[in-house]
């Protein structure tokens, strides 16, 4: 996956074009607000949200911004779930403990959630229990939002057909050959269909999450809580134009990856209460340059996030790592990812840095 996992050497060249759209097509304001509208509340007034991760692989910040997001807002409840009660394995970087299995939830909470938010996974299962449950849920009239490559999970179960939709930028060819009966919505940072959203890569996890808070608890809650994460705009609007491969790109994931002797590994140090938001950020730009891997340095075995997320981090020492990278707290949690990829770049270069954006959909020069 892309979006999720980075790029392997012989997809990327095999899927390396110069081409794009040549006008980013306008957003107009009553399609905003449509969009927001289509995300109400379907059953209560303080909504349930399930972030369904799959055990094997769910992405970082697909699933950890949305937690942080939604459970600031203070308007919802939010529960992340998986098939069994085992740890996550997050991609590029972390692990979490789920707060609850599938089976759990569902004794839990016979009406089923609000709205179910799907992170990208690292396996693409056609069927299994995530994609069964995926359809209960929709069935019982939640909203299902796919984020990033989640949407192939949606997909998977059904939701995509006669609907529009979106992709991280690298899938949506293979997303729409695989689901012939969808329309892709381009230059549309996410995308509601009856009942059934779609983001673009990565970090659309902020726009989505932030829209689906107005739509809860209205615009200037929503407005509020963006400018306290340092987040400008959260409105569906977006140029697809220069989100495409070009023989550049491939050059930098060439030569990266084949700087053996410079691969180095990243610790970030965490304690209880750690902003979710910013490690995330920052743990998976830098494990997307193809020249490190970052992990959570700390002593203790686990680590509980300032939202309530379980981080299972077994005790790394400063030993285990080639360079430390501090949060900052003083800077907006949204503000890290600027300050992850400025460092990246004054490490390994702009092209680096430039790269890890592309791969998170993030606009950076």
């Amino acid at each position: 996956m892309a979006g999720a996992a980075g790029f392997g050497v012989a997809t990327l060249a095999a899927g390396c074009s110069g081409k794009a759209g040549s006008v980013a097509l306008p957003l107009a304001a009553d399609e905003q607000r449509r969009l927001i509208a289509g995300m109400k509340p379907p059953k209560r007034a303080r909504p349930l949200v399930a972030i369904v991760a799959d055990n094997r692989g769910a992405e970082t910040t697909d699933l950890m911004i949305p937690q942080a997001v939604l459970t600031r807002s203070g308007l919802v409840d939010v529960t992340v779930i998986a098939p069994t009660d085992a740890t996550i394995a997050m991609m590029p970087a972390l692990s979490i403990e789920p707060q609850d299995t599938l089976a759990g939830f569902d004794k839990a909470h016979p009406d089923g959630a609000d709205y179910v938010i799907v992170p990208a996974y690292r396996h693409d299962d056609r069927e299994g229990p995530i994609v069964a449950w995926i359809r209960q849920q929709a069935a019982s009239r939640a909203t299902i939002i796919g984020i990033c490559e989640g949407a192939k999970v949606l997909g998977r179960a059904g939701l995509l057909d006669g609907r529009m939709a979106t992709t991280h930028w690298y899938a949506i060819d293979g997303l729409m050959r695989a689901h012939p009966a969808m329309r892709y919505a381009r230059d549309r940072r996410y995308v509601v269909d009856r009942g059934v959203v779609t983001t673009t890569g990565v970090t659309a996890s902020f726009p989505v999450s932030l829209a689906l808070v107005e739509a809860i608890g209205g615009k200037e809650h929503a407005e509020k809580l963006a400018a306290q994460l340092g987040v400008s705009g959260y409105d569906a609007a977006h140029d697809s134009r220069e989100l495409h491969l070009n023989a550049g790109w491939v050059w930098q994931l060439v030569s990266n990856s084949a700087a053996v002797w410079g691969h180095e590994t990243i610790g970030i140090p965490v304690a209880d209460g750690v902003d979710g938001i910013a490690l995330a950020l920052t743990a998976d730009a830098w494990s997307r340059t193809y020249r490190s891997k970052a992990l959570a340095l700390t002593s203790q075995a686990t680590v509980l996030t300032a939202d309530g997320l379980k981080l299972t981090t077994g005790g790394r020492s400063a030993r285990e790592t080639d360079l430390t990278r501090s949060l900052d707290p003083a800077i907006p949690p949204a503000s890290q990812l600027d300050r992850a990829l400025e460092a990246i770049a004054a490490r390994y270069g702009r092209g680096t840095a430039g790269f890890v954006a592309l791969q998170l959909e993030f606009p950076w020069r």
